[in-house]
C-alpha cells in the first residue's frame, strides 16, 4: 500500500466518525431548538455562535484554524438551517 492509499483510509475513517458525530450533534440541535421554542427563543443567537466559534477554534493547530473557523460557520449555518426546516414541518 502507498501513501496515497494510507491517507485516503484515513480520510475515509475520518469521515465514517464525523458522519456519527454530525448525526449525534444534530439531534441535539433538535432538543435545543425544543428549548428554545418551548421558552419564546430565537433560532439565531450571534453571541453564543461566536463564543462557540472562537473556543472550538482555539483548539485546532493554528495553520488550520482559518479553514476549522469556516467549517463551524457552515456548520452552525446548515443547523439553522435545519432548525427552520424543523419548524415549517410542524
Amino acid at each position: 500500500m502507498n501513501e496515497l492509499e494510507e491517507a485516503r483510509i484515513k480520510i475515509n475513517e475520518a469521515d465514517s466518525m464525523m458522519a456519527k458525530i454530525f448525526e449525534q450533534r444534530f439531534m441535539a440541535v433538535k432538543k435545543v431548538l425544543e428549548y428554545k421554542k418551548e421558552n419564546g427563543m430565537a433560532i439565531f443567537d450571534p453571541v453564543r455562535e461566536q463564543e462557540v466559534i472562537a473556543r472550538n477554534t482555539a483548539l485546532v493547530n493554528e495553520e488550520l484554524q482559518p479553514y476549522y473557523k469556516e467549517y463551524l460557520q457552515k456548520l452552525m449555518d446548515i443547523s439553522k438551517e435545519y432548525q427552520k426546516d424543523l419548524l415549517k414541518g410542524e
